[in-house]
């Protein structure tokens, strides 16, 4: 494994920017931006190297961008309704940054924060302190996003959080994928499966409404592979709510800290498969339906289009504070929060 290191001047401090690659020849770059994915390299079935993650040309356009593109948000990803969080009959009102609601930690949550980095032998580990009372969360937590790089294109990160005080915590990855390159258009066509046969319904505002329901006879079926555009522009309420898919499955049979496979994703075209795993309850699908705007991109420099790129972000449910039904995002002091995500990447 050679990892080298780049610094960067920006108006927030100096940013970090690592490059893995194994002996494939494959590579990762990996910012202190938001402990994010700004690239991954990989051989397509004919052996041509493409990159595979939608990023922007300048590293300091990762702060305050609207995709939220490859990082880790924080400190609880997703939405909690109204901002409202209850623990052991306080009341913790949160920032409001998505119409009603809180979204990826609020304005200043973790994705836009320089996290402190340092390189180990497979790849970099970075730390964050984030305060009690930031983003008007309690207790002063410290979180680790740790990645690692294989040889068989295996990359793994493994979300680590303590807490001196309870508080709620839900860390996802944020990566767009575009399998055939991320400057090559929509992503609509490539296909996905998902073992999950229920998803979460939710409001027109994107919370969950706390039904766990079945995806059987909907477009929200991905227990067989098909293509992501197949049904996205059916009369559903789901896809309606987000001009497209923007939501939340839960992995069947899931235990906590077991890690399964929870979704494939295949470009027809080009060979490449992705394959996730994670210890988490769920994964949120969203196909980058407001793209449009962002930061210029890394091969031409313009604003993506909307579906050019696809998230699959393993997690905690939506709302879950507010949802007893829900697995817990409650972390306690002396425990250890810990979930693990593979990105496996491969040609068929």
């Amino acid at each position: 494994m050679k990892i080298t290191r780049e610094t960067i001047d920006s108006p927030k401090g100096e940013i970090s920017v690592y490059t893995l690659v194994n002996a494939s020849g494959a590579s990762v770059k990996l910012s202190s931006v938001g402990a994010g994915i700004v690239s991954v390299v990989v051989p397509d079935r004919e052996g041509h190297m493409d990159d595979v993650v939608i990023g922007y040309a300048n590293p300091a356009d990762y702060f305050y961008d609207g995709p939220c593109a490859g990082k880790v948000p924080g400190r609880y990803a997703n939405r909690i309704a109204r901002g409202h969080l209850e623990l052991d009959g306080v009341t913790y009102q949160l920032a409001i940054n998505n119409g009603p609601n809180a979204l990826h930690g609020g304005p200043e949550g973790f994705s836009h924060k320089i996290w402190h980095s340092q390189a180990t032998a497979t790849g970099v580990k970075f730390t964050l302190h984030s305060p009690d009372g930031d983003e008007h969360y309690p207790g002063n937590l410290v979180a680790c996003a740790e990645y690692s790089l294989g040889d068989d294109n295996e990359l793994r990160l493994t979300l680590t959080a303590t807490t001196d005080k309870k508080t709620v915590v839900n860390l996802t990855n944020h990566t767009y994928w575009n399998l055939a390159g991320e400057n090559s258009g929509s992503v609509l066509d490539e296909v996905l499966e998902l073992a999950c046969t229920h998803y979460l319904p939710t409001d027109s505002t994107l919370i969950p409404t706390g039904e766990i329901a079945p995806v059987a006879g909907t477009p929200m079926d991905f227990t067989t592979p098909k293509a992501l555009g197949r049904d996205i522009k059916q009369d559903f309420p789901a896809l309606k709510y987000g001009k497209g898919y923007d939501n939340c499955w839960v992995v069947d049979d899931w235990h906590k800290s077991e890690l399964k496979k929870v979704a494939t994703l295949r470009d027809p075209k080009s060979g490449r498969v992705l394959e996730v795993m994670t210890t988490q309850p769920a994964v949120q699908v969203y196909t980058g339906n407001y793209l449009a705007g962002s930061p210029a991109n890394k091969a031409e420099g313009r604003s993506y289009r909307d579906y050019e790129g696809v998230a699959l972000e393993c997690q905690g449910m939506p709302d879950a504070p507010n949802h007893p039904n829900f697995p817990s995002q409650v972390l306690n002091p002396g425990e250890e929060y810990r979930q693990v995500i593979v990105f496996k990447l491969g040609v068929a």
